[in-house]
């Protein structure tokens, strides 16, 4: 199979855990552990209040649709921020906010205050700071372990430890949700930040990196745009990253009223089908980060995009708790080979000088097409039921994914043409 976009590249990473011998990456994957089980804590939290207040899958995609349409306006000047100042400290500033974002909707929800509004007020600011936040923390992931053969594992290793909070923190918040009410999930993250917070503060011996002008807000934009543009393996992992984030990758959409709606669950079976899709993805980020430098990364970016987009497809049939957790399994580690591929495929691609404005470019995408594709699937489950809303999702992502990559035969077609001639 030819890659997508992709040449064959020998990348660093000599093993799973080769990263954490590095002080300051060991440090960051400890207080992460800690903060990202209390973020889907609060993601399960989120959705159920949402669901419990409004009873609509509309209202929850608004909600989803509002917390990440920031984004779209602030990522890339995001980027320029995240070149020109320390990402360290800009990270300490972000998960400092987000701690008391947390705890205002957790105090408001233990006093039996919390309302709509304040949850649809909340979500844009967690967007915006979320805008901030993701180019420096990927960019600084690499940042920690640059100049070592780690780099490669360091990246899966990332997205593994995302995975598998992803695993426990909605089993733990739909359990707690249960037990102490909603409450409990949001005042729990807030908590959780203090720790990431606490290894930031400790780290040593970064060293100074270079960094953009202020100069020109525009001009320093343009040059990340500009390089993403002229450099295929990256442009086309970014159009395919497009696609899926639009179609078949909302599960926060799907999973709630998934559980609610057709399983009849309650809190903790939700927290399960999460746990599911999260131990799935745990799976696929430990595959991603024990290949390292030897994963083909064309065919698993191309074969990843193509199960997800059936697997979802497939969970429009679903009617059993157990069969959905187990497609549910599936589309967690399909999700995160795909991301972890193409997150690795476009920092290895970027020099240090501009990456957190490429990833900022990455996160538009990835998170960017999230209101657009929240809005979409949550109208379509709203006016027609779940199973439209997953085989639309489903469908859409598999039709893009085989025209992407035809596109792309094609081209590769005509450059052997023409050099034959």
């Amino acid at each position: 199979m030819e890659p997508i976009g992709v040449r064959p590249q020998r990348l660093g990473g000599s093993s799973v855990i080769a990263p954490l011998r590095h002080r300051n990456f060991r440090l960051f994957f400890a207080g992460q552990s800690v903060s990202l089980i209390g973020t889907w804590m609060q993601s399960v939290g989120q959705a159920w209040l949402v669901l419990q207040l409004t009873h609509s899958a509309f209202l929850l995609g608004v909600v989803a649709a509002l917390q990440w349409f920031p984004v779209l306006l602030l990522s890339l000047p995001a980027g320029v921020l995240a070149d020109r100042v320390s990402k360290r400290g800009l990270l300490i500033a972000t998960q400092t906010v987000f701690l008391l974002l947390a705890l205002c909707l957790g105090i408001l929800s233990v006093l039996g205050r919390v309302q709509y509004w304040h949850v649809a007020v909340l979500a844009v600011w967690f967007g915006i700071v979320s805008a901030f936040d993701f180019p420096a923390r990927q960019a600084f992931v690499v940042e920690m372990v640059e100049g070592t053969d780690d780099m490669s594992a360091a990246v899966a290793l990332n997205s593994a430890l995302f995975s598998g909070a992803r695993l426990i923190g909605p089993a733990v918040g739909g359990l707690a949700i249960a037990a102490w009410g909603v409450g409990a999930a949001f005042l729990a993250n807030a908590a959780s930040f203090l720790a990431v917070i606490a290894a930031l503060c400790a780290m040593r011996g970064l060293s100074p990196r270079p960094v953009a002008s202020w100069t020109g807000l525009l001009n320093r934009i343009e040059e990340g745009v500009e390089f993403v543009a002229r450099t295929p393996a990256i442009f086309w992992v970014l159009v395919l990253l497009t696609v899926l984030g639009l179609f078949p990758t909302n599960y926060n959409i799907f999973i709630p009223v998934l559980a609610q709606a057709r399983l009849r669950l309650d809190a903790s079976g939700f927290g399960l089908l999460m746990a599911a899709n999260g131990a799935g993805a745990v799976l696929g980020g430990l595959l991603v980060a024990a290949k390292g430098r030897d994963i083909p990364r064309g065919p698993y970016l191309y074969w990843s995009a193509l199960l997800l987009s059936v697997t979802t497809m497939v969970l429009s049939l679903a009617t059993r708790a157990d069969v959905a957790a187990v497609l549910l399994f599936l589309a967690g580690g399909e999700m995160v080979v795909f991301s972890s591929v193409a997150n690795g495929t476009v920092q290895f691609q970027t020099p240090d000088a501009l990456r957190g404005r490429v990833m900022s470019i990455y996160s538009l995408i990835w998170n960017g097409t999230t209101p657009f594709g929240a809005l979409l699937v949550g109208g379509l489950i709203g006016a027609w039921g779940l199973s439209a809303g997953l085989l639309v999702g489903g469908g859409a992502g598999l039709i893009g994914t085989v025209a992407i990559h035809a596109i792309l035969l094609r081209r590769r077609r005509g450059s052997a043409s023409r050099s034959r001639a």
